[in-house]
């Protein structure tokens, strides 16, 4: 293989990519990279402040759409209105998400399904309005950022546990349904990443931030840019068989001891 076909295969060129909860934090990471990587990029948010101010940063090839993704019934209209925009979506990114760090036994019903309806109700929804457009191109990719706390117990954390296990499951059953139409779906188990969602659950607490480095082998938390390139891998065609799967980026921390 040749400097250039090698530089080629983790290109994302002519790639249309959707990328929810894209206006910082991992999506801000992963919006730069498949940027940076040759794809037009759409970032999804609730708010249009923190969007407007990504798109700036990270120039003309990233647009933005204000949308909140529980709203379910609104999201058809959302995937036309970007594939007029930008053209058909042939990446997705079920990104945004919601935190809770709450003892099990506090944790009521409603907060639960808060995470429920954010990650797991809405990320299926923003999966089978894009689908129909990839399966007829007979070419895409949905990749659902989970996290490492798929893997390992963790305490306080019973219902964002749930959730991101629940989209492990969701990885494996797409993925095996519609894997003869050309579409690849795969995951990503952030481990620590410096964001405000990170601060939102560290805020305060130094023993715990101690202890999450104690047992993170790298001793360090990752960067945005981290989730970003692991995203474009497995979106390019460098990951062409590469279906079903969930990888950690997490600094070691889930093999750790």
């Amino acid at each position: 293989m040749t400097d250039d076909a090698a530089n080629k295969v983790f290109r994302l060129d002519g790639e249309v990519a959707l990328i929810t909860g894209g206006g910082s934090g991992l999506g801000l990471g992963m919006a730069r990279c498949m940027a940076d990587a040759g794809a037009t990029v759409v970032i999804v948010g609730r708010r249009e402040t923190p969007l407007r101010a990504a798109q700036a940063e990270l120039g003309d090839r990233v647009l933005y759409e204000v949308a909140d993704i529980t709203e379910f019934a609104k999201m058809a209209a959302l995937v036309e209105r970007i594939s007029k925009r930008a053209g058909p979506v042939s990446i997705l990114v079920n990104n945004a998400g919601i935190h809770l760090k709450k003892a099990a036994v506090d944790t009521t019903v409603e907060e639960f399904g808060a995470l429920i309806n954010t990650h797991v109700l809405a990320s299926h929804n923003m999966s089978r309005h894009v689908l129909p457009g990839m399966i007829k191109a007979r070419h895409g990719n949905i990749l659902f950022i989970a996290s490492m706390v798929a893997m390992i117990g963790m305490p306080l954390v019973v219902a964002y546990s749930a959730v991101k296990s629940a989209y492990v499951g969701m990885v494996r059953g797409l993925s095996a349904e519609v894997a003869e139409h050309g579409v690849r779906v795969n995951a990503i188990a952030p481990g620590w990443i410096e964001s405000p969602m990170l601060r939102k659950a560290l805020s305060g607490d130094e023993k715990r931030t101690a202890r999450i480095l104690s047992r993170t082998p790298m001793a360090r938390f990752g960067e945005p840019d981290d989730i970003g390139w692991a995203a474009v891998y497995l979106c390019s065609p460098a990951a062409r068989f590469v279906t079903g799967t969930l990888l950690p980026v997490d600094g070691g921390a889930s093999q750790g001891f």
